[in-house]
């Protein structure tokens, strides 16, 4: 009996490969990092080092997936040796402990669909204290963070063809059909433009040295790059892909959404007269004022809309998220998936609690000494995607560069694309993966830790 199974189509691995990439790091993240740090500057370095690092990492991520055939740990063990088999095992980890707060939030989103489309939630007054009080309101976190973790346990049981790829065919397009149909109606709001300016008129004095690790996190957190999930999927594909015209798909389509939820956000935000920079709690509570802003009906109608974007958004990636660890137990524990699935969604709810408790419902979660004072979810959501994710990048080449080879990778990714082999995009992606994500990969994640751990104005840096 075969327990893994496999994409039927390219267009299957595209839209659930592209489904991983696109969540809530596009939707909910990158516009509040987008606006924390200075707009138009930000989407550009964003820009320069998805193309620059993050494709050639997800093409060697692919490829090591499709040669091996395993989970992340089987890869890395098959390809590279036992010792090896770690690194599969720390993106494993990583997805693990990022799915759990990723489900808190995700938890947030579907709330606040249901508050808005069918409660009296645009009748508050001032959304800064119902979002103070809906984060401590820990049976209402619990429920619908429940309630997401079965939707997402249920599709991943399903298995790759009838669960994850059936579900991506669907949610995507109707990701995009809402996402476009919010922003050509956001555009039509008075001073939207001003918003436009922000988000595409850089200012470059806005730069800093937070602003580059900041894309660079930024970037590997919504391309799910450095924990094994493109080396999972990758295992799914056939030998007839053609691995960096798939890869460029998913990269072109991961961007396209988080470009475009700046372009739906910023003009919202402006219209009304509000600040950009609000940070995580930017979607929940500026635009709800702005939905009360445009009526009962019409508010209902846009409010529900946005944030049943974000539900579909933050599902395609839990359940990516969900299948890396379920791959390693049906792959090396051979533990059916249902079994494996079960499990791992149980593990992954209760490591969340912390999270779930840690805005105010919590003193000891609220404020952990260890970490300058910060909540347990920013610890997990910094430690294990802002630091690991580019980390693990920077492991990923190594790998490649010291132990498979480039000449490995280049055999495998000729695989469907017989005129790869002595081709310009060989040269490009042997000598960015032998040479510049290593090193560049890993001064960003000596920042990112310097930063977050001991802070560079206590070194004078800032």
């Amino acid at each position: 009996m075969d327990l893994r199974g496999g994409f039927t189509s390219r267009i299957g691995f595209i839209l659930a490969a592209a489904g991983s990439a696109v969540g809530l790091g596009n939707i909910w993240k990158f516009p509040y990092e987008t606006g924390q740090n200075g707009g138009a500057a930000f989407l550009l370095i964003y820009l320069a080092l998805t193309f620059l690092l993050c494709y050639p990492v997800m093409v060697g991520e692919i490829a090591i997936g499709r040669k091996a055939g395993l989970d992340a740990y089987g890869s890395y063990q098959k390809l590279g040796g036992k010792k090896w088999g770690y690194l599969g095992l720390y993106g494993i980890i990583c997805g693990i402990m990022i799915l759990s707060f990723y489900n808190v939030v995700a938890g947030w989103a579907f709330g606040y669909f249901i508050e808005i489309s069918f409660s009296d939630l645009l009748e508050e007054e001032n959304y800064g204290a119902f979002f103070g009080r809906y984060v401590v309101d820990f049976w209402d976190n619990l429920i619908f963070s429940l309630c997401f973790m079965l939707i997402t346990a249920f599709i991943v049981i399903k298995g790759v063809q009838k669960g994850i790829e059936r579900a991506s065919k669907i949610m995507m397009p109707t990701l995009f059909i809402i996402l476009i149909a919010l922003i050509i109606y956001s555009l039509t709001l008075p001073s939207a433009m001003a918003g436009v300016q922000f988000y595409l008129l850089p200012d470059f004095s806005e730069i800093t040295i937070e602003t580059l690790y900041s894309a660079m996190g930024q970037a590997f957190f919504s391309l799910s790059l450095g924990m094994g999930a493109l080396i999972t999927y990758g295992s799914y594909v056939d030998k007839n892909q053609n691995v960096l015209r798939s890869a460029a798909t998913i990269t072109a389509l991961d961007i396209a959404v988080a470009f475009l939820a700046g372009l739906l956000i910023f003009p919202l935000v402006f219209s009304q007269g509000q600040k950009p920079d609000e940070g995580p709690a930017l979607v929940f509570i500026v635009l709800p004022g702005i939905f009360q802003a445009m009526g009962p009906v019409l508010g209902k109608l846009v409010g529900g809309g946005f944030f049943l974007l974000l539900c579909f958004a933050a599902l395609t990636s839990t359940i990516s998220l969900l299948e890396v660890p379920v791959a390693y137990f049906v792959d090396q524990k051979k533990i059916p998936r249902k079994t494996s699935v079960w499990a791992l969604a149980t593990l992954v709810f209760i490591l969340g609690l912390p999270s779930m408790l840690s805005q105010g419902a919590v003193k000891m979660f609220s404020s952990l000494p260890f970490y300058n004072g910060k909540s347990a979810l920013d610890f997990v959501s910094e430690v294990f995607s802002d630091i690991s994710l580019p980390l693990g990048g920077c492991l990923m080449t190594y790998f490649i560069a010291t132990r498979w080879g480039t000449k490995n990778m280049s055999e495998e990714l000729a695989h469907g694309n017989p005129l790869y082999k002595g081709s310009f995009y060989e040269r490009y992606i042997n000598f960015t993966i032998r040479y510049i994500c290593p090193v560049l990969l890993g001064i960003f994640s000596i920042m990112i830790i310097i930063d977050k751990f001991i802070g560079f104005d206590k070194l004078g840096l800032k």
